[in-house]
């Protein structure tokens, strides 16, 4: 009788540290997806005081400068999107469509915008899932976005023509988009890809964030958090894979990232350049943290930006 009792308790006792486990890892996996894929508000206060000042003299120059706002539906969802549409000073067939980073939206892009407005070309500033103007309860990482983005790449080619030549140009969450896209069936009006500071894939960054910010390991959190994700959001981020959309890129592109990345590190933009097998350049900054070579060298990266567009958008 003794016997049956304690194996009772010790069954009840496994049974009742299975449920503080499940129930653990359930919480910290609505947690992750909180914390990762739901909308914040911009944290301002991180941002290097170079970048400030500059973002803010160029969404002055944004506020005032003549834009259209174009809307399209998402990719699946039905979610309506905005974007912003600054017509080139002189009429022009040549659009770069510009992504955002995490948890920004095309305001946060105003020196891009107006590096290459500057350079002669119509551009095109879409605000993804969840971001400013658009629907969207959640981010995308990319990843159902970059069917959002062949969309607006269609949008182009249907209001400024079939002679449209167009490039696709991304910083950080951004990079990885277009990244992203590239590796889908693209019209022949897209020309050539420039990205910054992407991620390999989604499941790589937010296990490298897990283990930077928490100290938590990979497993099974992961799994779990891309099956909530999956529930509330509709998409596994863990098929959200830079490198293996770059297998299929057939366009040329250029990798910038700066060599002291604490945010997307720096290891990843070479994971990036060796999945391409087109023609291809990489720029890996000395020095410079995540997304801040512009703001670090704006002469240098206008020059190096400006020429291989020039060279392929043409």
């Amino acid at each position: 009788m003794l016997i049956k009792r304690k194996k009772k308790v010790w069954l009840y006792s496994l049974l009742a540290i299975f449920i503080v486990l499940i129930l653990g890892i359930t919480g910290a996996s609505a947690y992750l997806y909180y914390f990762a894929f739901e909308p914040q508000k911009p944290l301002n206060s991180k941002m290097a005081v170079k970048k400030k000042v500059q973002l803010d003299k160029d969404k002055r120059w944004l506020r005032q400068t003549k834009q259209q706002v174009w809307s399209e539906k998402s990719a699946g969802q039905n979610l309506n999107l905005k974007a912003v549409y600054l017509p080139a000073t002189r009429p022009t067939t040549k659009t770069i469509i510009v992504a955002h980073g995490y948890q920004e939206n095309h305001l946060q892009m105003a020196s891009y915008l107006r590096m290459f407005h500057n350079m002669g070309y119509n551009v095109l500033a879409p605000d993804d899932r969840g971001a400013g103007t658009s629907q969207g309860k959640y981010i995308g990482f990319g990843w159902p976005d970059r069917l959002d983005y062949v969309k607006w790449i269609k949008q182009v080619i249907r209001k400024k023509g079939d002679h449209s030549e167009i490039g696709l140009f991304g910083v950080s969450m951004g990079g990885a988009t277009v990244m992203m896209a590239s590796g889908e069936k693209l019209p022949a009006q897209v020309k050539a890809v420039v990205e910054d500071s992407g991620y390999s894939s989604i499941e790589e960054e937010l296990t490298y964030e897990l283990k930077q910010r928490f100290g938590v390991p990979k497993q099974p959190l992961i799994t779990t958090a891309s099956w909530f994700t999956e529930a509330k959001a509709g998409f596994d981020f863990k098929k959200g894979s830079s490198v293996k959309q770059l297998h299929k890129n057939q366009r040329p592109i250029f990798f910038i990232h700066g060599g002291a990345d604490k945010f997307v590190p720096t290891r990843m933009v070479y994971q990036n350049y060796r999945a391409s097998t087109t023609s291809k350049q990489i720029w890996v900054v000395p020095k410079t943290g995540h997304a801040m070579a512009y703001y670090e060298y704006p002469k240098l990266y206008q020059q190096r930006v400006g020429n291989f567009f020039t060279k392929w958008v043409r």
